[in-house]
């Protein structure tokens, strides 16, 4: 799908050089950059570490922004590029170490044409605002150099979203894209014998998965009005051509995939693992719906569920929109597992219990309680929203008016109680971690919180605060939070979005190791 335009880190001179391609790094969405060899607990303070510019854009910023090295930029060379999208519905790539005009910038409205983003008060909520446009984390496939992302339009009255694939060098649309979002499922309900996807009454919320050449989109309701399901869907990455759609409630109601913006994790052998946000639930008992739990799903010739877990109180969890759903989950590496239980995956919703599950035998619905999954910790968080991360035999949580805690894990146990906390509790929602290190070592936790604050706390240790955004206000603002955003750390800065720009912070006064971009090698076109 189009010319080669950029070299993996794997065979560029510069070798810590790291790519952020996806949301949380990577599909375990462990949340954990293990390549940072710039930053660390000795330089990052206020006397040496601080904002060093800011971009403006043209909406708020959802998706987490997206960091490649060496971008070939046609006419203006090449520049490690960091791209952010908008909920005016534009991709923007942006020169990652300076303050400088867009590289380039595509916008996807033609006002003059009747299309423009879709004003929230059309969809009668106000979760998403001031407008809907762009709201997951794009996807970016370094081997074509090409970014996928959803973006939503109202068009003189029709709503609808689309399947954009851009050139990174370029942001000009690749050949066949983009494609509309259209669906259909078996089923009964809102079309009789077949279920249709209706453009207007979703938004595409969690970010894109890109596994074995397909992209993946989830989507979920506004405000839960109406008729509504959890969907994904599926698209040849080369082609855009639909190859799989999945419904979760096909026979009911109520499910949506939206996990405060966190992608689908996958592993290895291609099964992508989603968490469904409320909705009907039969599954037990012979049924097609698997709302409110933990589900499985096999890539291999399209989306089949091959296990689930529901919690025993799904029912009350329905009934008071205490959903699962409201975070995705962090697939966990075998050395934290057991002989018994090799392959984890963890995840917490809004009751703020926290699963600890077995990925190769996720547990189904046991009647009465969780005892037949690996752990179960009620009250273990508050309400988390996004997604928990992963470091050094350690699962950080950052719930709704709770602290950022850690709990230790090894041999297929967490500790039932926390093993470092902050101090600071966050107020609604919580916030998202993202952690940087250099292997094992120099392990720093950074979040964004709803006063508009960046913060950085020791790993090991989360009551040592290294620094926050506050300490140097006049220098170091951040501007306008966006809920559920989760900052970028990439090769000595750390980015992150707000509701009018993209902010870059780094190390000051020359205490940051500068790293040119080196020339790619070239490839024939695929």
């Amino acid at each position: 799908m189009g010319r080669w335009v950029v070299v993996l880190a794997a065979v560029c001179p510069l070798a810590a050089q790291v790519s952020v391609l996806t949301y949380q790094y990577d599909v375990s969405r462990a949340g954990a950059d293990l390549n940072e060899t710039v930053l660390s607990p000795a330089n990052v303070n206020s006397t040496q570490f601080g904002k060093l510019f800011s971009d403006p854009v043209d909406g708020y910023v959802y998706a987490q922004p997206l960091y490649m090295p060496a971008v070939d930029i046609p006419g203006k060379g090449l520049h490690n590029a960091v791209f952010v999208a908008t909920e005016h519905d534009s991709v923007y790539a942006f020169d990652a170490d300076a303050s400088a005009a867009p590289l380039w910038q595509t916008n996807f409205l033609n006002a003059s044409a009747g299309v423009t983003t879709v004003p929230y008060e059309d969809t009668g909520c106000s979760q998403i605002v001031p407008e809907i446009g762009i709201t997951s984390t794009p996807v970016i496939d370094a081997q074509t150099g090409t970014l996928y992302t959803v973006a939503m339009t109202r068009e003189n009255g029709t709503y609808v979203h689309r399947l954009h694939a851009l050139d990174i060098g370029t942001g000009q649309e690749r050949s066949g894209s983009p494609v509309t979002i259209q669906a259909t499922y078996p089923g009964t309900g809102e079309g009789g014998t077949t279920l249709t996807f209706r453009a207007k009454d979703y938004k595409q919320r969690p970010g894109l998965l890109l596994l074995n050449g397909v992209v993946y989109t989830g989507w979920s309701s506004h405000c839960d009005l109406g008729q509504y399901h959890g969907w994904l869907m599926g698209y040849d990455a080369a082609t855009l051509r639909q190859v799989s759609v999945f419904n979760n409630t096909p026979n009911g109601n109520e499910a949506s995939f939206w996990a405060g913006g966190a992608a689908p994790a996958a592993d290895a052998n291609g099964n992508i693992y989603v968490v469904s946000g409320n909705g009907s639930f039969d599954y037990a008992s012979g049924g097609p719906d698997l709302g409110e739990g933990y589900i499985k799903l096999s890539s291999a010739g399209g989306l089949a569920v091959t296990d689930y877990f529901a919690p025993f109180n799904y029912a009350a969890l329905n009934a008071t929109d205490t959903d699962t759903g409201s975070a995705g989950v962090v697939l966990l590496p075998d050395a934290v597992g057991s002989a018994a239980h090799p392959h984890l995956m963890v995840g917490a919703g809004k009751e703020g219990r926290i699963y600890l599950l077995d990925r190769d035998h996720l547990g189904g619905l046991n009647a009465g309680s969780d005892s037949q999954i690996v752990q179960s910790l009620p009250g273990g968080t508050s309400s988390l929203f996004g997604n928990p991360a992963y470091f050094n035999q350690a699962i950080y949580f950052c719930g709704a008016n709770d602290n950022l805690k850690a709990f230790a894990i090894s041999q297929a146990q967490m500790t039932t109680l926390p093993s470092t906390t902050t101090a600071l509790t966050f107020a609604f929602p919580g916030c998202v971690p993202s952690i940087s290190a250099n292997g094992t070592s120099g392990g720093i936790v950074w979040i964004l919180e709803s006063r508009g604050q960046l913060h950085a706390y020791d790993a090991s240790s989360l009551a040592k605060e290294l620094y926050n955004s506050s300490q140097n206000s006049a220098r170091d603002q951040l501007g306008g939070y966006v809920k559920f955003s989760v900052p970028t750390v990439a090769n000595g800065k750390v980015y992150a979005g707000t509701q009018d720009s993209l902010v870059v912070y780094g190390l000051l006064n020359g205490h940051e190791m500068h790293r040119r971009p080196q020339r790619p090698r070239r490839r024939q076109p695929e």
